[in-house]
């Protein structure tokens, strides 16, 4: 049996924002590290990582060094957690705009369909007049 995955549709004012977002090597590298850190391949790589510094006593108890070295990549993380988040703002503005531009026009046509069906429904009445008199 073939499993056929199905296209991922994305709303156009979002992969427009995520193209620009693109062009920028900052937001790329920022991007990838994030997708990293969010991974089971970055939980799996630490517990190596920590497994291998212990078991081969890299350093005495109670691993001064390692301590530290996880802090500052917790500090890091840390910030691009938020670098992520203002991305996934970023975006969300982006789609609550392009709603809100949308919904203008929609009441816009919204508006005109109103005066319209007034003008037919005032010819309706004319039209009603018209042949009742005669």
């Amino acid at each position: 049996m073939t499993v056929h995955a199905r296209p991922r549709l994305e709303h156009p004012a979002l992969a427009a924002h995520a193209e620009q977002r693109q062009q920028s090597v900052q937001n790329r590298i920022a991007d990838a590290i994030t997708r990293f850190a969010g991974s089971m391949l970055f939980v799996y790589v630490h517990i190596v990582w920590f497994a291998l510094w212990i078991g081969f006593r890299a350093e005495k108890f109670p691993f001064g060094l390692l301590t530290m070295i996880v802090s500052l990549e917790a500090i890091f993380l840390s910030t691009f957690v938020m670098i992520s988040q203002n991305r996934g703002d970023a975006a969300r503005q982006v789609f609550a705009d392009h709603q809100y531009k949308m919904i203008r026009e929609e009441e816009g046509q919204n508006e005109e369909l109103l005066q319209l069906s007034n003008q037919i429904l005032e010819l309706t009445r004319a039209i009603h007049k018209m042949t009742v008199r005669s």
